[in-house]
């Protein structure tokens, strides 16, 4: 049997009324969720400044093959750095910017106001890299979203080499973190190809997960995050969420119930990477997290 026109109009109505009581209690929901900004900070990241790279200091690179262009990435050595040392490896990705929620979370998408690395480390012990996305034309670092992936995969690759050959970087212990976008960035760039899929000893995604939503840039879709996902081979991943990490949870559970996913929820309200920054219990568990995955 048919349904009429005036049915089919009413279901419509219908669904999206639910649709818009779920947005409504959502809402509701984060609003009763603590703001992190409740929790002082115990950490401050170094500002990125024009300078040779020494031990506690974080500088602004350019290589050679983007010299006069915008094209850069910061690299911080550890305070306890020293010429001929071995240490692991934190590559970080940045979230999308300018971004601003109304709870006054910001992300402005540039390599010099990453946090994560510097507070899984506390800024000892580890070099910490906050590498761009190259824009489509090659001039400057992309601030929303991908820009030309192939030259971000290539900028990736070689630059971690010239890290682990020259500042000492343990090539047996990469690890590639992001918030946001940069979290999607994990599997979205870190898995793109085997070649950089190889680099990875674990991953550390904050705040977002390749595949579990759809965007509106090409290959977002569940297929082919699944593709990328299968070149993980079981590493490990640390994932974690404001208010909650269930969707991920939910969603890996279905494409790849193999992996070994370590899943974090924080119970604030914001969308933010500056979490690591506070004595809180996620950032407790994550570096906890690192080191066993160190050994």
């Amino acid at each position: 049997m048919k349904v009429s026109l005036v049915a089919q109009g009413l279901m419509l109505r219908f669904i999206l009324q639910i649709l818009f009581l779920l947005v409504i209690s959502f809402s509701v929901l984060a609003q009763n969720f603590p703001d992190i900004r409740t929790v002082p900070l115990d950490l401050v990241v170094p500002v990125m400044v024009h300078s040779e790279p020494a031990a506690g200091r974080r500088v602004r690179v350019v290589t050679s093959e983007y010299k006069g262009t915008q094209v850069h990435h910061s690299l911080y050595l550890p305070t306890d750095w020293k010429a001929g040392g071995k240490y692991p490896v934190i590559v970080e990705y940045a979230g999308n910017g300018p971004f601003k929620n109304k709870f006054g979370d910001t992300c402005s998408g540039k390599v010099e106001d990453c946090n994560l690395g510097y507070g899984i480390s506390g800024g000892e012990g580890v070099i910490w890299l906050c590498l761009p996305y190259i824009s489509e034309d090659d001039k400057r670092n992309q601030l929303q979203w991908w820009g030309d992936v192939e030259a971000t995969v290539a900028y990736c690759k070689e630059v971690v080499s010239r890290i682990c050959r020259d500042y000492g970087g343990d090539a047996e212990a990469v690890f590639l973190t992001g918030f946001s976008r940069g979290s999607i960035a994990c599997n979205f760039i870190g898995l793109h190809d085997d070649e950089i899929a190889a680099l990875w000893r674990g991953f550390i995604c904050h705040s977002h997960y390749d595949g579990v939503k759809k965007w509106n840039y090409p290959d977002s879709d569940r297929a082919s995050a699944t593709v990328r996902l299968k070149r993980l081979n079981n590493r490990l991943q640390f994932i974690s969420q404001e208010r909650s990490v269930d969707a991920t949870r939910g969603y890996l559970k279905e494409v790849y119930p193999q992996g070994k996913f370590t899943f974090q929820t924080l119970p604030y309200r914001n969308h933010t990477d500056s979490w690591v920054l506070r004595d809180t219990e996620a950032r407790m568990a994550v570096r906890k997290w690192f080191e066993s995955a160190n050994q």
